[in-house]
């Protein structure tokens, strides 16, 4: 999708989720994690400023935002908790792109603007037990009876699913994988406890079971048993390069809470930035941040343009979420035992990195997508 909005009408919204980030969230990023979830008043501006449906298309509601102005966006959610971007982030991304790209009109006209407004929340329903990054394990079916469909299946890990009110369903039929609307509320959907993570609170995940549950036809996206895996990869290759930027963000915070910590702090009378390896620490930090803004920003035009929508958005995931791990590592280490304590930053920082380079694709994952598919471009020329 190409952007629907102009240059300079976007550097107005950048402003204004700059402003929002660092005047309303930043300050309260501890009572989120206490409390587990995203204060409603925050909630609800999120919705006010078009954030559940910035990359929807403005017929359907959205702001009409293509991938070049979602990293600058991404970039600017990575900066605080991460469970704000997670709020809305299926909505604009891999379970919201998945109707914007294969969805039938009638689809597109029943959910997409509730979808945009957030008064509907989408979950992404591909991950299971034994089927995470690569969707070929898939074992959740749907079987044809009369003109419905019947799910049977177990998802894992499924962000939003407690909130949810639609699940982006991805199911194994005789033709291969499909992906069917899922109402929450359907008779045999059930949503399990809320999963106790690492990091990132705020950000709910659960499974969810499918029991006999009947769909009409209607719910088959775009009509077809054979859109499934062609809309599961293109939604996580868009979704690879928005994570990768998420990242940048986030290690830009780690980086300025090193610095900021590096000039305020003493040892021995002196602030520890006039020791020469904690400079060296900020140094590398910098380059990385530095180098990921930059690789992110290749990767979401080369998607735009359609030059490449393979190897450049898992290239930029794979270095950005490594990076950031990286940096947040360090921003740990500049700090010393500070550091390691409970409402510091960093500390938070350091857990919330560590899923990046889990969901929407392994490091492995992305390893063997540029590798395997780098081979495969040479083999063909011979």
């Amino acid at each position: 999708m190409s952007s629907q909005v102009s240059t300079e009408d976007f550097a107005d919204i950048l402003a204004q989720v700059h402003r929002f980030i660092r005047d309303a969230v930043v300050p309260r990023e501890n009572e989120i994690m206490a409390a587990d979830r995203i204060p409603d008043d925050l909630r609800t501006a999120a919705a006010d400023m078009g954030l559940f449906g910035y990359a929807i298309p403005q017929e359907w509601g959205g702001l009409g935002l293509d991938l070049t102005q979602d990293v600058e966006l991404a970039m600017e959610f990575g900066y605080t908790s991460l469970a704000l971007r997670s709020m809305f982030g299926t909505n604009n991304g891999i379970a919201g792109q998945v109707l914007v790209g294969f969805g039938t009109d009638e689809q597109k006209k029943q959910w997409l603007e509730r979808i945009a407004a957030g008064s509907v929340v989408a979950s992404f329903a591909l991950t299971e037990p034994g089927a995470g990054s690569n969707p070929a394990g898939l074992r959740t079916s749907a079987t044809r009876d009369g003109s419905d469909w019947v799910i049977d299946g177990q998802k894992r890990f499924i962000t939003n699913a407690p909130l949810a009110d639609l699940f982006i369903t991805f199911a194994r039929t005789d033709a291969g994988i499909a992906v069917f609307l899922v109402p929450a509320d359907t008779p045999g959907v059930s949503v399990g406890p809320k999963d106790a993570k690492m990091g990132q609170e705020g950000a709910w995940t659960a499974d969810v079971i499918f029991d006999r549950v009947r769909v009409p036809s209607g719910a088959l996206v775009g009509g077809s048993e054979e859109v499934g895996y062609r809309a599961a990869m293109t939604s996580l290759a868009r979704g690879r390069v928005h994570i990768a930027a998420l990242a940048v963000g986030t290690a830009q915070r780690a980086l300025d809470e090193s610095v900021a910590y590096a000039a305020a702090n003493t040892q021995g009378g002196v602030p520890i930035g006039e020791h020469q390896l904690v400079q060296a620490m900020l140094a590398d930090q910098y380059t990385g941040v530095a180098a990921g803004r930059a690789l992110v920003r290749e990767a979401a035009a080369a998607y735009v343009s359609g030059a490449d929508r393979r190897v450049t958005p898992s290239a930029a995931k794979l270095f950005c979420t490594e990076m950031a791990g990286r940096v947040a590592d360090l921003a740990v280490q500049v700090h010393g035992g500070t550091g390691y304590m409970r409402e510091v930053p960093v500390e938070r920082i350091y857990r919330e990195v560590r899923l990046l380079r889990l969901y929407e694709g392994t490091s492995e994952i992305q390893r063997l997508i540029i590798g395997g598919s780098l081979y495969r471009a040479e083999r063909k020329k011979s």
